[in-house]
């Protein structure tokens, strides 16, 4: 009998977000129980028709809402788009009713707040039901039913779609319904931001284990950063079919987990993740009738341990390039960007393997802490780990003092993560004649670190946890004294 229930609710959810036989449709993106953006800008509701230059007139709790919007013609598909506004602290129950001269389609229990879009590889797609503490945050969903959850089917395109191809893999639901196969960083993030703004949140997750970059990247974006020879292959088939459709979708911000299958070309990555960055926040903007704006804000995940012991500079060299080279974020390069530092997360014992670590809660509460510093602009918040803004050699001793000495560390000092480099000319971050520098004292905002291994020869670069597992769990070298966030890797020529 619970079976049959499941299959009736989920037919008449269908039939609302245009699946059924209806000729005026919702996008597959829309459906009962779902979260539109909030905010004087609007959010867009869209959909198909069969009647080009018909007219469609919406309404909120069956007010009119604004004037008829006229059918158009979108690469072949007859479309129609408006506006839905609200504002204040009435945040729902809404219905949202739809009518043409093809008939009426309503979305029921809709709520106004923030939605956040969530993409990228395996470690996004991990979801609740791989947490040791699964069953406790299932009894617990039932007290953030302002968090609602929609995932996307597993699809490709070699052009861009106008909707989804295929039914949601997971419909717009109130957790704990579908929680177990929902993203565990997404889910957890999302948890963080309601309860603290008290207001619903929306995630859409979009995502795809084992992608690359390039797959999640337009053809527009991808001319921004060109390759020479055969060094990668671009694909936009992932943008194409599980991106490009909700790109009218008016959204908050995203966050992206991305980055181990483009580990071998950190180089290319320099410049393809700014310039994706760049592109969806275009594309969203325009397509969205500029409801999204231009400059979203856009976190994400810096690369977690991967092997126990393993000397490769994949990963050290793929995390600096997810900083635009800069080791922090916001910078120029990348405006309104916050980051998740896990570094210091192994789990090399993790039964999903140990490019998959079990630890989403401390990397959703690293992402979500930097979400209210850059997001949210809440002043006065350390959201990010300590990072060095000057270096003074003296001698045999060079000095890093961090954040210009505003912000205290704490120090691990039976752990050094730090290297020099002896060198009479540049060294370059991944080869060269790197030693050992251990930490000879540390003091509220500076290590001083012992230089004489490269005797007479000059110190040309610093850098720290430049490995691919560079400590054991939350046991790096720096750390904020006050916040506990790991400082992130860097790199430093004098050169």
């Amino acid at each position: 009998m619970a079976g049959r229930h499941w299959v009736l609710c989920c037919l008449v959810l269908y039939n609302v977000a245009g699946y059924g036989s209806s000729t005026l449709k919702f996008a597959s993106y829309f459906g009962d129980h779902m979260v539109l953006q909030q905010g004087a800008q609007g959010a867009v509701v869209w959909g198909t028709a069969s009647r080009l230059g018909d007219k469609v007139q919406l309404y909120l709790n069956g007010h009119k809402i604004g004037d008829e919007v006229e059918t158009f013609n979108s690469s072949g598909v007859v479309t129609w788009m408006g506006k839905v506004t609200v504002t204040g602290s009435n945040y729902g129950p809404y219905n949202i009713m739809a009518k043409s001269s093809e008939g009426t389609i309503t979305l029921h229990d809709v709520m106004f707040g923030d939605v956040w879009l969530c993409s990228g590889q395996s470690n996004m797609e991990y979801n609740m039901g791989g947490l040791t503490n699964y069953s406790a945050e299932y009894t617990e969903a039932s007290n953030y039913s302002n968090i609602r959850i929609f995932n996307t089917m597993h699809a490709q395109s070699n052009v861009e779609l106008s909707d989804l191809s295929a039914a949601p893999r997971i419909p717009w639901s109130i957790p704990p319904g579908h929680l177990g196969g929902f993203s565990a960083i997404c889910y957890l993030f999302g948890k963080r931001l309601s309860a603290q703004f008290k207001y619903p949140i929306g995630l859409i997750e979009s995502n795809w284990g084992g992608t690359r970059i390039e797959w999640w990247s337009s053809a527009t974006a991808l001319s921004k950063c060109p390759v020479h020879g055969k060094r990668a292959i671009h694909n936009s088939d992932l943008w194409n079919a599980m991106m490009f459709p909700l790109t009218r979708a008016t959204i908050y911000g995203a966050i992206w987990y991305q980055g181990e299958s483009n580990a071998g070309l950190y180089d290319l990555y320099t410049c393809q993740f700014p310039a994706m960055i760049d592109d969806w926040r275009r594309t969203f903007s325009t397509n969205s009738l500029h409801t999204t704006s231009q400059e979203f804000p856009f976190g994400f995940v810096q690369l977690a341990p991967f092997r126990d012991g393993a000397d490769s500079m994949n990963f050290p060299s793929l995390r600096w390039a997810q900083t635009a080279g800069y080791g922090t974020v916001p910078n120029v390069k990348m405006p309104n960007t916050f980051m998740s530092v896990a570094l210091d997360l192994p789990d090399f014992k993790s039964p999903y393997g140990s490019i998959h670590p079990r630890f989403k809660h401390d990397v959703a509460a690293r992402l979500a802490l930097s979400a209210l510093g850059v997001a949210y602009h809440q002043s006065g918040l350390e959201f990010q780990g300590p990072f060095p803004s000057q270096y003074r050699l003296t001698g045999h001793l060079l000095t890093i003092e961090y954040d210009q000495g505003r912000v205290p560390i704490s120090v691990n000092t039976n752990t050094s993560n730090f290297e020099v480099c002896c060198s009479a000319t540049k060294c370059d971050r991944n080869v060269g004649n790197w030693k050992p520098a251990p930490m000879t004292a540390h003091h509220i905002s500076t290590v001083t670190l012992d230089t004489s291994q490269c005797g007479q020869v000059a110190v040309s670069a610093v850098r720290y946890a430049w490995q691919e597992s560079p400590c054991e769990f939350k046991h790096c070298a720096v750390y904020g004294r006050d916040t506990e966030l790991p400082g992130p890797p860097f790199y430093h020529s004098f050169h």
